[in-house]
């Protein structure tokens, strides 16, 4: 995926991941007609929720792990300026873009994502993949369902939550091995608030996205809970630990908006 994005991404890359979450609280399948028809513009692969069979590899949870592993491979609103006439109305065909949509065909290229979910800014939910097996908008909003509905550190996110939720996207670069020679070299490659880790050993896998950084700011914090959380006895450390790191283009809903939302519901 490219590391440049258009301005208006992040709005369309949170906007797919909520309304296929509400798509699914509500019982609606697929996705409103307006996004159908936004997906469709970026050729034949990228079709909406529901259009393309059922998700493929496996989910990943970035807060936990423990997961059976062989590798790093595996899954672990509207855009700005677009009104919802224009998303119904702009002429295109499978492969074109609309010139409102000129540059987004980043969407129809293979992705991979996670998709974050805050509540006052405690965590909700947090489903991804860790490399690119579908294209990047159906990945968004396959990975904002599961981390709503299928986390299993929370409960299914309730209808009347769907609103209470902040929205967090993080589209993954390729991860890529990291040679070391032992776990102090490992830790001393390490760039804090920057990478993504994925480690795995004894058949065992574990990830932290970059923003994790911000609750273990040290190298050795880092890798202590990232063992840990791969389902891994504390202070394991061995020859068969492999790590891959990736960095992450993070886009957050707009906040504002949505607790604007929260507050109108709950009054």
């Amino acid at each position: 995926m490219p590391s440049d994005f258009p301005p208006a991404a992040g709005p369309l890359l949170t906007g797919l991941a909520r309304e296929a979450i509400e798509c699914v609280a509500s019982g609606r399948r697929p996705p409103s007609a307006e996004v159908s028809a936004l997906l469709d513009r970026f050729g034949p692969a990228a079709g909406g929720l529901g259009q393309g069979g059922a998700p493929t590899g496996r989910p990943v949870e970035a807060g936990m792990g423990g997961e059976p592993a062989s590798g790093p491979a595996s899954r672990i609103g509207e855009p700005a300026g677009l009104s919802t006439a224009t998303a119904r109305t702009a002429p295109a065909g499978p492969g074109q873009l609309g010139p409102e949509l000129a540059g987004w065909d980043f969407l129809a290229r293979p992705g991979a994502a996670f998709v974050t979910l805050t509540r006052h800014g405690e965590l909700r939910g947090c489903i991804g993949s860790l490399e690119a097996h579908r294209p990047l908008a159906k990945d968004v909003q396959y990975n904002a369902i599961d981390a709503a509905f299928g986390d299993p550190r929370f409960a299914p996110l309730p209808a009347g939550e769907v609103d209470r939720v902040d929205i967090e996207v993080s589209v993954l670069s390729e991860p890529l091995p990291l040679a070391f020679a032992d776990r102090a070299d490992l830790a001393g490659q390490l760039r804090p608030g920057v990478d993504g880790l994925v480690l795995a050993a004894r058949g065992r896998r574990g990830t932290f996205l970059p923003q994790v950084w911000d609750q273990l700011p040290t190298p050795e914090l880092f890798l202590a809970h990232l063992v840990r959380k791969a389902g891994l006895p504390a202070g394991y450390w061995d020859g068969d630990v492999r790590i891959w790191r990736y960095t992450v283009t993070a886009f957050e809903e707009d906040r504002t908006a949505s607790a604007d939302r929260g507050v109108a519901e709950e009054t």
